[in-house]
């Protein structure tokens, strides 16, 4: 296939075999495929995700919760693979939007969900009074922030990403556009940086939490291939400076870790359940304990 022009059909129709790396998955529906109770754990947080970036922002705050001493911030953490299991009955009750992190709160008399990972680290912020400030400039440049990926990071995950690692075939035109954004978005983060410490000011907050596993990704070279390369990630020092403070968090890195199922097993947690969790359950410590046994 090549990037010929392209005529839309009256009517749109669903192909599925012209869907890319995410042909299988992915569908113009919603709701669920089919009947699966979700696990629940012994915590007051139940979260089913998988460690994407979106979902990383969840456990990375989570861990900084507990990093800080909230200990009323313990949680379960549950893999969802996105291969169909996102459609089961019982995520679809949590996220009717069949996405990850979804969030169950079980720390009152009466369970209630929370989806979309903005939501949930604000939830989590205000629900212990940490890393969002309680009002004032200085929680409304944090709020402004943390919406401002959530706005942003589609363009670099479902439009460069998408165009320059996953699609089919490659089209000059849609990398053309996205690289332009993601770009212009880094040149942003950039200027930011320049006499912040962190992205909202003074301060390390959720805005920071949401924005580096999208972007901190990026900076590291370690999402969509060579695109670091392609897109000279290296030439933003100020945001080069902070990514690579925020990745040395210890919070943040045990945060990456809790529901990864690739790459390293050293640095696969499938599901986390408690803190020692970290030492004992990690995929390649699993993996050793199966061949011992």
């Amino acid at each position: 296939m090549t990037d010929a022009p392209y005529t839309p059909p009256k009517v749109w129709t669903w192909d599925k075999e012209n869907g890319g790396a995410f042909a299988s998955t992915n569908r113009p529906i919603a709701g669920p495929t089919h009947d699966k109770e979700l696990p629940v754990g012994k915590h007051p947080f139940q979260l089913y995700s998988l460690a994407t970036p979106n979902g990383q922002k969840v456990t990375i705050m989570f861990e900084e919760l507990l990093a800080a001493g909230h200990t009323g911030a313990e949680y379960d953490a549950w893999l969802i693979k996105i291969d169909g299991n996102q459609f089961g009955s019982g995520f679809v009750d949590v996220n009717p939007n069949s996405k990850i992190p979804a969030l169950m709160d079980r720390s009152g008399d009466k369970p209630f969900r929370v989806f979309e990972s903005g939501a949930i680290l604000m939830h989590l912020a205000e629900k212990f009074g940490a890393f969002l400030p309680k009002d004032g400039p200085a929680r409304a440049e944090t709020l402004s922030w943390l919406f401002w990926q959530m706005g942003s990071a589609p363009f670099l995950g479902g439009g460069f990403g998408h165009f320059y690692a996953y699609a089919p075939f490659k089209i000059e035109y849609a990398i053309n556009r996205y690289a332009m954004e993601t770009k212009r978005q880094l040149d942003v983060l950039d200027r930011q940086l320049a006499n912040n410490e962190f992205i909202a000011g003074k301060d390390y907050s959720i805005a920071d939490m949401a924005i580096f596993p999208w972007y901190g990704a990026l900076a590291e070279g370690v999402i969509y291939g060579d695109a670091g390369t392609f897109l000279d990630v290296q030439s933003y020092k100020n945001f080069q400076r902070w990514a690579k403070a925020i990745g040395a968090r210890p919070a943040v890195k045990r945060g990456r870790m809790v529901n990864k199922a690739s790459g390293d097993p050293a640095g696969q947690l499938r599901e986390r359940h408690d803190a020692g969790d970290f030492a004992t359950k990690t995929q390649d410590k699993i993996e050793a304990q199966g061949a011992k046994g």
